[in-house]
């Protein structure tokens, strides 16, 4: 390798290099002294390398140097290659056919104990791992995931410019608009009482980018949210952020499709073209989410009129109440499990908003346990049995609520019960879902709130339902789901600057309130704004995706914990009151 004080990595020696002089540096991470012979595993970025040092090769300088070196010791080692002595191949490692001799060395450095072993599959609690994260970033699979998101971030730049994006960077420190989480807030010292904001997302700057001509545009964007955090979500994260001009939906959908085929297909992964396109109630109905994971089913089912007229008062009423629904989910096996169990399963529904959980079990030996189920006729087992496809050992679970709330409930189940039962979920799975609603109702606020953001195009031909239907109104947006995570999403957007307007007014933006957060882009929709649409795509997601990780922070270098501090360098931390006074503030 060129100016590095290496000639090879430690993990690309093969058969090819015997008897060539090498050099190679990196940790120290096995060493083993077998009387007379000393054996070390090295270790780099690339691979592990075995070394030997043998008394009848090296010098006995060289050997007294083994013998000292202890684990995590930076060294660097020259030696020739030989070929593993006849049945101690390792199988396991790139480098297993091989070892290097080693005839001099030189240790660049020591190291204190580590708080906890550089090792794949050490049980370490994630708080010691995140407060030495230089230490477990040394770890292979740490060091894997950071390739393979360097690997899919460059495939992904290539994709786009062989597409004919440009890439333009937008500014960190812009203006607090409302974009659905708190704003990250920064003070200005040259105009106190002033803040910026750490973007939440490049939205309105591709906006104006597309009124500026740029026509085709990406970047792999820093954003910043506020917000509460879980595992696949950070204060501060990435997403590759597109936007395209003169374009339809179709045109946009098209264009991502063509680059995350190509970009994916260097990892390795295969995008059949074109991919699905499930509509945004198809989904809720069917999985009970509008990121669903397909590879499994347990799919949700209208039984509202097999209960129509059903002594069962619950459910009864529902079928005759306008917009409520009963809906059930067959978790195939579930029914074999103990009473207990199964009545435990109300508390983990709650957490997904029910009130409760009806169920019937249907036991191996063909009896039935439910609370239930003595109020069912023949005739409505029947049709349930038939609806559901129940089969001994089956546990079907009901909601009833109104079409949103019970897919939400059911969906949360069908996840859960998917874990529970380790259903197999084999490849990738990629899909878009398609026309959103334009609005929600936010019932904690009694208003109307955008199920995007509120600069998506509404469809053309229900536009007339803005003042006497809102929420009717269908959307022109995407979004791609890979293994039931919202991986990216986008849409179309207004580009008629009284349409804009009118949106803001139904939201409950006043005028005056409108023009001061969003007047620069209500002002350059009025410029010959054209016809626009983007996406963003969630890179550390996805990375996490392909690395087969269970949360995001696996591919992120230096990640925050659930609280937002950075256990390492120990970050928020206090600042100094003269700090403070130079951008006007002090603390009550």
């Amino acid at each position: 390798m060129s100016y590095s004080m290496h000639t090879h990595t430690c993990g690309e020696l093969r058969e090819s290099n015997i008897g060539e002089e090498v050099t190679l540096t990196g940790w120290v991470w096995h060493r083993r002294d077998h009387g007379g012979l000393i054996f070390v595993d090295l270790r780099d970025r690339a691979g592990v390398t075995q070394l030997e040092f043998d008394p009848e090769v090296c010098d006995e300088a060289t050997f007294h140097e083994a013998e000292t070196i202890r684990s995590e010791w930076p060294i660097m080692v020259s030696g020739t290659v030989r070929e593993r002595p006849e049945g101690q191949n390792n199988d396991k490692l790139a480098t297993g056919a091989i070892e290097v001799y080693v005839t001099k060395i030189v240790v660049l450095n020591t190291s204190k104990t580590p708080p906890f072993q550089i090792e794949d599959h050490v049980d370490t609690a994630e708080d010691v791992r995140l407060r030495y994260r230089y230490l477990d970033l040394r770890r292979p699979k740490m060091t894997s995931n950071l390739k393979l998101r360097s690997d899919f971030t460059f495939a992904l730049r290539e994709a786009f410019h062989g597409s004919d994006f440009m890439e333009v960077e937008t500014p960190s420190l812009f203006k607090s608009t409302p974009e659905g989480a708190r704003d990250f807030l920064v003070p200005s010292r040259m105009q106190p009482g002033h803040f910026y904001a750490l973007p939440q997302s490049p939205q309105l700057l591709k906006e104006l980018l597309m009124v500026g001509g740029v026509e085709r545009y990406y970047q792999v964007a820093k954003c910043f949210r506020d917000e509460d955090l879980r595992k696949d979500r950070q204060p501060e994260f990435t997403q590759v952020d597109v936007e395209m001009s003169f374009v339809t939906q179709d045109d946009v959908m098209g264009a991502l499709e063509h680059v995350l085929a190509e970009a994916f297909g260097k990892m390795g992964v295969k995008l059949e073209l074109p991919l699905r396109r499930i509509e945004y109630w198809d989904a809720m109905d069917t999985y009970g989410t509008d990121k669903p994971d397909t590879r499994y089913g347990m799919e949700l089912h209208d039984v509202t009129p097999i209960f129509s007229a059903s002594k069962f008062k619950l459910f009864a009423t529902a079928a005759a109440t306008e917009g409520q629904f009963v809906k059930a989910i067959n978790a195939k096996g579930a029914g074999k499990w103990p009473r207990a169990r199964i009545d435990r399963l109300a508390d983990v529904a709650a957490e997904f908003g029910a009130k409760g959980l009806a169920y019937i079990a249907f036991r191996e030996d063909g009896s039935v346990t439910s609370p239930i189920v003595k109020f069912f006729s023949d005739e409505e087992m029947a049709a349930l049995r038939a609806e559901m496809d129940v089969e001994p050992g089956d546990l079907v679970m009901f909601a009833v609520e109104s079409r949103l709330h019970a897919d939400e409930i059911l969906g949360g189940m069908r996840n859960h019960m998917a874990n529970e039962l380790e259903l197999p979920r084999e490849g990738h799975d990629f899909l878009w879902v398609v026309n959103f609603p334009l609005f929600h109702w936010d019932e904690d606020r009694k208003c109307l709130d955008s199920e995007h953001q509120p600069f998506t195009q509404p469809n053309e031909d229900q536009i007339d339902l803005l003042d006497t239907d809102p929420l009717a109104i269908g959307s022109h947006t995407y979004d791609f789901v890979m293994d039931g995570y919202e991986a990216g999403g986008g849409g179309m957007r207004i580009h008629n600057a009284k349409l804009q307007e009118k949106i803001l007014e139904k939201l409950g933006f006043t005028p005056e309130r409108a023009q001061a957060q969003f007047g620069f882009l209500m002002n350059a929709l009025e410029f010959g704004a054209p016809p626009m649409g983007g996406f963003a795509l969630g890179l550390d997601r996805v990375c996490m995706l392909l690395a087969g990780a269970d949360n995001i922070r696996e591919v992120m270098a230096f990640p925050k914990t659930a609280s937002g501090s950075d256990l390492m360098s120990a970050a928020p931390s206090e600042v100094t009151g003269a700090q403070l006074k130079e951008v006007s503030l002090r603390l009550l």
